[in-house]
């Protein structure tokens, strides 16, 4: 296909939102517009956010919850990128040896035991409280709002409680109360509610109206969360009987009200690289952000021809590069990872031995790094299953167990001072473990994601953050500053590199390059119980152009068609403070992201 099938603005399904004034973009329209609502009301990007993110809690609760996680990364006007580690840890009790005693030889994909501390929730309010200001009863009214006055439910969180109805009614009555209506799920449409949900929220804001300024009551939010009523619901309802997880078996959680009060969120600084002379900002390898950077610093070494994403050749050399540094993520990346290594994997000299790699065919091996500074690379012992690879919009695939490959929602602002914000809240999904009737949701179960080998850098222990596919992008120059990001579980990092690469290499649009055909690799171990792969898996649209398509299997790739608009959920925004424009782009793609803004 000709490059000007994509550039051109009359193929856009979306318009690129440009303004001056401030743009918003999410997963959900409701999100979206409640961002944008909070900046017309003289909020700023993070007063924005914050307000959206609850929200998300009520509009996508199969896809965040207030129990999960949150990764983001921020640029208050004037000051460099930061990262707001939102990102609990495992519980005192999750031990390797504990988890082989209940006869386990992974964390199972669903069920309590696979809980880490909740994060989210505390993140956002430490955000609140040091960067935004707005007062927390007028930034928590917006979900309040829809979880007492209802919204429209989708079509795939419908779904998704259709797909574990039977695991509710028969193991998780709590849950079913809470998601069924008279034993069956809800029609897509029906007008829901969380009054649940609603009442914690009224709750929280009780417990820190007598403080005395604003800093303080969003403080004392955060210890009735931590340390009070929401700690010791959860506690209580963990402690209790034991419920089926997504191994068949049953098990108690491990998360104590004493794990809730020892944790905090904080900050950090961002790792980051430079392609095609812009500076790509991460998180640490705590996540899975340096892959990004790693496939950029291989990619850097061939010409904008070379990557023509319209063509064979140009997805071929993407693949290949994701798998490369992909393969690395399973041998090198965990909390508390050794920065010497860090600093190999980011070289350029090691970049380039990789990039030698990429041949004219699709390697069908897991080909993690070695390098003198890095030490023996740890090999994941993982089936692989040949034919499974996924092809969804992006909602969590799910078995009747609970267990899910993985989703989570997205957040991008930025406000007429130029203050900015990429935030990707995820976890807690309501399929994750049963709900906790009087707080109106439920844990999530991101210690999936650890191994239960101490060889592993990223093994289970006590304390020790779970290793997370949550990695929201910033990319900066003198002049301006662009925050992106997708949900996706393992395909987070993949999208937004096809994104990049369009807009940095292939001179695409914002709204351009996210509607472009998209595609991602499954070959290398997923991050999601029980962590299959298809050696050599290539999924994409059919709208690439079937001439591509057989170019791509002919140099060996197993290709998966997974039809013209089936996958990504990118968003981004993007400030030129020289023209002083802000462009907002979002997935349409599923009906639900959008970008508003002037």
């Amino acid at each position: 296909m000709s490059d000007d099938t994509f550039r051109e603005p009359r193929f856009l399904a979306r318009p690129a939102i440009t303004g001056s004034f401030g743009v918003s973009a999410s997963t959900h329209w409701i999100a979206s517009s409640v961002a944008q609502s909070v900046l017309e009301r003289g909020g700023n990007a993070f007063d924005a956010a914050t307000a959206a993110a609850f929200v998300l809690h009520v509009v996508e609760p199969h896809l965040n919850g207030p129990g999960g996680d949150l990764v983001a990364l921020i640029a208050p006007a004037g000051q460099s990128v930061e990262v707001l580690c939102g990102q609990g840890p495992a519980p005192a009790a999750a031990t390797i040896d504990h988890f082989r005693s209940e006869g386990l030889a992974a964390v199972p994909g669903a069920g309590a035991l696979a809980a880490a501390v909740p994060g989210a929730v505390e993140a956002w309010l430490l955000l609140l409280r040091d960067h935004g200001g707005w007062e927390l009863e007028d930034v928590l009214s917006y979900a309040i709002h829809y979880a007492e006055a209802g919204h429209p439910i989708l079509a795939s969180t419908c779904a998704v409680i259709g797909q574990v109805r039977d695991l509710f009614t028969t193991h998780w009555p709590t849950s079913a109360r809470l998601w069924l209506r008279d034993g069956a799920a809800p029609s897509p449409g029906d007008i829901v509610t969380s009054p649940a949900y609603a009442r914690t929220l009224r709750l929280l804001l009780a417990e820190s109206a007598g403080a005395p300024d604003r800093s303080a009551r969003i403080d004392a939010a955060r210890r009735a969360w931590g340390q009070g009523f929401v700690a010791e619901a959860i506690g209580r309802f963990v402690a209790g009987v034991p419920h089926r997880h997504a191994t068949g078996g049953d098990h108690r959680g491990l998360l104590t009200a004493a794990d809730m009060a020892a944790y905090s969120a904080h900050y950090e600084p961002a790792l980051s690289a430079e392609f095609r002379g812009r500076r790509v900002h991460k998180a640490r390898p705590w996540t899975q952000g340096p892959v990004l950077l790693q496939a950029l610093s291989i990619l850097d070494g061939f010409g904008d021809d070379e990557l023509d994403l319209d063509t064979a050749a140009g997805i071929h050399r993407v693949v290949e590069a994701l798998k490369l540094a992909m393969a690395d993520r399973d041998a090198y990346y965990g909390d508390g990872h050794d920065p010497e290594a860090l600093a190999v994997l980011m070289s350029a000299d090691y970049a380039k031995q990789r990039r030698d790699l990429i041949g004219p065919r699709s390697s069908w091996e897991l080909r993690p790094g070695s390098f003198a500074g890095l030490p023996r690379p740890y090999r994941p012992v993982v089936a692989a299953s040949a034919g499974t690879a996924t092809a969804s919009v992006g909602e969590p695939t799910v078995r009747v167990t609970g267990e899910t490959r993985g989703d989570t929602c997205h957040i991008d602002v930025i406000d007429r001072w130029g203050n900015a914000i990429s935030a990707t809240p995820s976890g807690g999904w309501l399929q994750s473990s049963p709900a906790v009737p009087e707080l109106g949701f439920c844990l999530g179960t991101r210690l999936q994601m650890t191994h239960l080998d101490p060889a592993s850098p990223s093994a289970l222990a006590p304390g020790r953050r779970p290793r997370t596919t949550l990695t929201p992008t910033m990319v900066t120059t003198e002049d301006s500053i662009t925050a992106l990001g997708s949900p996706g579980g393992d395909q987070q990092e993949q999208w937004q590199l096809v994104y990049l690469v369009r807009t940095l290499a292939g001179g695409f649009g914002s709204q351009q390059a996210i509607e472009a055909p998209m595609f991602h690799t499954t070959g290398f171990p997923g991050s999601f119980w029980p962590r299959s792969w298809e050696p050599g898996g290539l999924v994409i649209e059919d709208r690439v152009g079937q001439a591509v398509l057989t170019d791509l299997q002919a140099m060996g790739h197993a290709v998966r068609r997974a039809g013209d608009w089936a996958l990504g959920r990118l968003s981004s925004v993007h400030l030129d403070r020289t023209e002083g424009r802000i462009v907002g782009a979002a997935n349409p793609r599923g009906a639900q992201g959008y970008a508003v803004g002037r």
